[in-house]
This record gives structure tokens, sequence and C-alpha cells, in this order.
């Protein structure tokens, strides 16, 4: 068994671990609530009013940031990454054990990297690098949401334990050079 084989198999395991192993009726309600987009969407609402409140024009110059930062990330995931990579998502494979639980709709793109896990890194990590430079927890605090939204994609059964690592690498690197990119232009961060 090669390398790759080995790394494999143990995605599978973990996959197998978190998707079926974990699996209890609050799970069940939990995570296709937090692997939601909408269910963010008054976060970043807030987010984008209280960058303007705070910061004015400024403000707003974060938000066109945080947001070009997470339209690139998405682009590169689902664009670039997932048909050079063309893994197959857990819940699309017909040699798959019946017992996984796929709890929502399992997407027709590629599994490798997960978007949603890459999306949202690459908010906590823009965030983190415009704004909390003197609050690591704080930053701490978002890459832990983020990766929590990875690990509801594995729960639910569309995604591996590798595409969400991927797909966090993704979206911070991705976001550090979106963010550098904005200071070299002259946007200062801010300290909050």
């Amino acid at each position: 068994m090669s390398v790759i084989d080995q790394i494999l198999s143990i995605d599978e395991q973990l996959f197998l671990w978190v998707n079926v192993k974990w699996s209890s009726s609050w799970g069940d309600f939990l995570f296709p609530l937090l692997r939601n987009r909408d269910t963010w969407v008054p976060f970043y609402l807030l987010l984008a009013g209280w960058l303007f409140y705070r910061f004015r024009w400024k403000g707003l110059l974060f938000v066109l940031v945080i947001a070009a930062s997470t339209g690139l990330t998405d682009l590169v995931s689902s664009s670039v990454i997932k048909p050079l990579v063309g893994r197959e998502r857990p819940c699309k494979a017909e040699d798959w054990p019946a017992e996984i639980n796929v709890l929502v709709h399992c997407g027709n793109n590629g599994s490798f990297t997960s978007s949603h896990a890459a999306n949202h890194t690459a908010i906590a990590v823009s965030i983190s690098i415009l704004l909390l430079a003197s609050k690591r927890w704080l930053s701490v605090l978002l890459l832990i949401w983020a990766a929590s939204i990875g690990v509801a994609q594995v729960y639910v059964g569309v995604h591996y334990p590798s595409d969400i690592v991927g797909g966090m690498l993704t979206g911070a690197m991705v976001a550090m050079s979106v963010c550098l990119g904005a200071r070299k232009m002259g946007l200062k961060r801010e300290r909050v």
C-alpha cells in the first residue's frame, strides 16, 4: 500500500468516525444548521454594519477586502482545485457502507477542497489580519468557528476530513494574500 493509499484510508476512517460514530439526535439537528450559510447571514450583516459604524468609509473598505478574499477563495476552491483534483464526495461513493448519514443535499461538484471550510476560514483570517492584531484570543475563536463549520461538513456526509484541511489552508492562503495586497495599497489595519 502506497503512502497516498494509507493517507486516503486514514481519511476515510476519520470520516466514518465523525459521520457514523458521532451520530446523535442533537448532532443531526445542530450540524446541518451550523454548515448552512443562511444561518450566518445575520452575523455577516452585523459585522458589516459594525465595521461601517466604527470606522466609517474605512470600514466599508474592510468589508470589501473581506468580501474579495472570500469571493476569490470560493473561485479558487470551486473552479480551480475541485476540477483539478476530481475527488468524489463521500455521499456519492457507490462502494460505501449503507450506514453513512447524509443529512443534506449532496453537491454535484468535487469533494476536495471544501468551499464552506475555505470561505469561512478566509473570513476568519481576513478579520484577524485587518482588525485583531491585539486580540489573538478572538482570532483563535474565529478559526475554531471556521473549523466547526468544516467538521459539520464531515458530519452531514458531504466531505472528507482532508477536504476540510485543504479548504482551510486554501482560505488562509488566499485571505493572507488579499489582505497583504490591500495593505500594500495603503489600507492600514485597525485595532479593536
